[in-house]
């Protein structure tokens, strides 16, 4: 195990901050333990683990594995310090003015893993979110490995080849469609030139993912906001998010992905910042009308 203190020079968040990472209750590969937050990933140095504790103003973060140099090197980023508000104008709006300042260890986070971000996106095109974690988790604990490290239950996301490898039965038994399916293999097989996304500006690295068979311009921007702390990304496709924003900004219960896209255009730039904001405001529009349905593909 390998520990080191991270004093970032203002204040950090973890739960705001890493809190979109985490699929769900029983995600295998990272959540919170009480005020703990862990992952583990597989580095270009091997499997690691780390966990994150501390103050808002002094980080404790420890690593176990191969990998451990590598995640350890990469907590600044992953907490944000790359992501600079000093220009994010919310002079126009006090509410989320007030948000930002209730939460000011709020910044969007930096993992540098493209790919532990990606293929759980495309497990969550156009189904619902209980099915999606369902999906992951099985493909995570059936194809990935046991982490380094004392935290049980912990896994490593599965490798590319590791993807390649899952048959078209296992895929169905998951309650993962073809569609889907085939958009995983797509991007296990150019993982390497999608790894290369961490180096692009996020708009260059959306369109690399959007290249790939089966990624569209939601996956792209949810594995950007992550993987790149892209604070442009925007995913358009999402109605719930559509929903949420115009809600916030008009009150009214539905909107559209042309509504939002016009109601964010002032923050250009900074789009995924006010979605978080907006996301932490405590803001969320009526629930009325049949819920979308589960379509458990397994039984056919």
């Amino acid at each position: 195990m390998t520990e080191r203190v991270w004093r970032p020079g203002r204040p950090v968040d973890l739960r705001a901050t890493l809190g979109a990472l985490v699929r769900g209750p029983y995600d295998p590969v990272q959540g919170f333990d009480g005020n703990v937050f862990w992952t583990a990933a597989r580095t270009p140095q091997g499997p690691g683990t780390l966990a994150l504790d501390g103050t808002p103003d002094a980080i404790t973060a420890r690593a176990w594995g191969s990998g451990a140099d590598w995640l350890l090197d990469r907590v600044p980023a992953l907490l944000g310090a790359g992501d600079d508000w000093s220009g994010l104008d919310l002079s126009r709006d006090p509410g989320l003015r007030a948000v930002a300042h209730r939460y000011r260890g709020l910044r969007l986070c930096r993992t540098e893993r493209v790919m532990d971000a990606l293929v759980p996106a495309i497990l969550e095109q156009r189904v619902t979110h209980a099915e999606a974690r369902r999906a992951w988790v099985g493909l995570v604990r059936r194809y990935g490995e046991p982490a380094p490290g004392p935290r049980a239950g912990l896994f490593v996301p599965p490798a590319p080849e590791a993807l390649l490898a899952v048959p078209t039965w296992t895929w169905h038994r998951l309650g993962v469609d073809l569609a889907r399916s085939r958009a995983v293999r797509a991007v296990a097989t150019v993982a390497t030139r999608l790894r290369e996304c961490v180096s692009l500006p996020g708009d260059a690295a959306r369109a690399r993912l959007r290249a790939v068979p089966g990624v569209g311009e939601w996956t792209a921007a949810e594995t950007t906001v992550r993987a790149l702390g892209d604070p442009d990304a925007l995913s358009v496709g999402d109605f719930h998010l559509a929903h949420l924003v115009v809600h916030y900004f008009t009150g009214r219960a539905r909107g559209t992905d042309e509504e939002m896209a016009a109601l964010l255009a002032p923050w250009a730039g900074q789009r995924a910042r006010i979605v978080s904001l907006i996301a932490h405001s405590g803001v969320r529009p009526p629930r009325f009308g049949p819920r979308f349905a589960a379509n458990d593909i397994r039984a056919v």
